[in-house]
């Protein structure tokens, strides 16, 4: 029998952390650090990557292994989701489990495979995805979360989705949540600070409802603080008043400082899988206010302002409410702290190394 219960040994696909370490990159990598941390003796992690041009670091993840192909990204892609071909056997790799960052399965001759699942945009709005997310995922999708051992998610959320939208069986599915930065609190809420948006500046990300938010909000206070986009942009920016500032891509340092200067968060986005922007505000103490919708009132809870953000009077009101409020800052502040407390890597790992071990045990009882 292939299966050694004494040992286990996993392929990770790292590929989204090779450029981006925010994200689905960001997620990869912490999630990996984590693991490595977790695995006992005999245990093996091997992080996966093939980009022509870009190659993987070998101190990415301190004690992991690499396979490191110079095969570029979207070549094997289309290989790997349209021919289920080369297995990863063929590459270089001998493991018991592989783990795909996104919902389409690493071919493997013999280990037992896990997909990802980080919302189901895609489904929904296939037109605003990248051309080969909206090439292979809509169609595909489904039956490769079908065939994984299983599935994981980075939300309860999500969770409900892929069980009754891809109708993979719930015991399949574990939810592994981001977890919060080791960033400390800041000194104390600002009162007039920038108003922030993070993220990259996608339809998904309903920044045109921000806008209007904004607009009707100078409306009110015309001395309000400037409204500042941080994010990639994927296309020219959507007309603005001219308190907008949009400052394009930014580093890890350069995020925690607007946190720590800015006087709120605001996201509106018309779907999310997660929200890590609400959960880097709420470890420092930053007040959230969100859309009602998706995943954000899981994350957020009551450690933020949850609203209609498509009505942008409601939107107005609540960032007034955040600039005016000294009390309203104070409480969301301490209560951001608590609950980001409760989103840990460590526990994601735990889990993850559960499912893992689990679908292994499947496979051997099936053998």
């Amino acid at each position: 029998m292939w299966y050694h219960p004494a040992r286990l040994r996993i392929l990770l696909d790292y590929r989204p952390a090779l450029r981006q370490p925010t994200g689905v990159g960001g997620y990869a990598h912490h999630l990996a650090l984590a693991l490595q941390a977790q695995l006992g003796e005999g245990d093996a992690l091997t992080l996966f990557s093939s980009s022509w041009k870009d190659r993987l670091p070998r101190d990415a993840v301190a004690g992991a292994s690499s396979l490191d192909l110079r095969v570029p990204v979207r070549l094997l892609n289309l290989a790997w989701h349209r021919l289920e071909w080369p297995p990863v056997e063929l590459l270089g790799a001998g493991v018991d489990v592989t783990w795909s960052l996104h919902p389409l399965l690493m071919p493997s001759r013999r280990a037992v495979p896990f997909v990802t699942v980080h919302d189901l945009y895609f489904l929904d709005r296939p037109g605003d995805t990248a051309r080969e997310v909206r090439r292979d995922y809509p169609a595909l999708a489904g039956a490769h979360a079908r065939r994984a051992a299983g599935v994981i998610v980075n939300s309860e959320y999500t969770r409900d989705q892929v069980v009754s939208r891809l109708q993979v069986p719930s015991e399949r599915v574990t939810v592994c949540h981001p977890g919060a930065p080791a960033w400390p609190r800041r000194a104390g809420p600002s009162a007039r600070g920038p108003i922030l948006h993070v993220g990259t500046i996608e339809p998904r990300k309903n920044v045109g409802a921000v806008i209007a938010g904004y607009a009707e909000l100078l409306k009110r206070d015309p001395s309000a603080p400037p409204l500042v986009f941080a994010g990639r942009m994927t296309g020219p920016p959507p007309p603005a008043p001219s308190g907008v500032r949009w400052l394009g891509y930014i580093t890890d340092d350069e995020r925690l400082r607007l946190y720590r200067d800015a006087s709120m968060l605001v996201i509106a986005s018309a779907d999310e899988g997660f929200g890590i922007p609400a959960l880097e505000a709420m470890t420092i103490g930053l007040p959230v206010v969100a859309a009602a919708r998706g995943s954000l009132p899981e994350v957020v809870g009551e450690a933020g302002l949850l609203v209609d953000a498509d009505d942008p009077r409601a939107l107005a009101a609540a960032m007034q409410r955040v600039l005016e409020e000294d009390l309203l800052r104070a409480e969301l502040a301490d209560r951001g702290v608590t609950r980001a407390n409760r989103f840990t890597w460590g526990a994601s790992a735990a889990r993850l190394l559960e499912a893992f071990r689990a679908g292994l045990a499947r496979r051997r009882r099936d053998a």
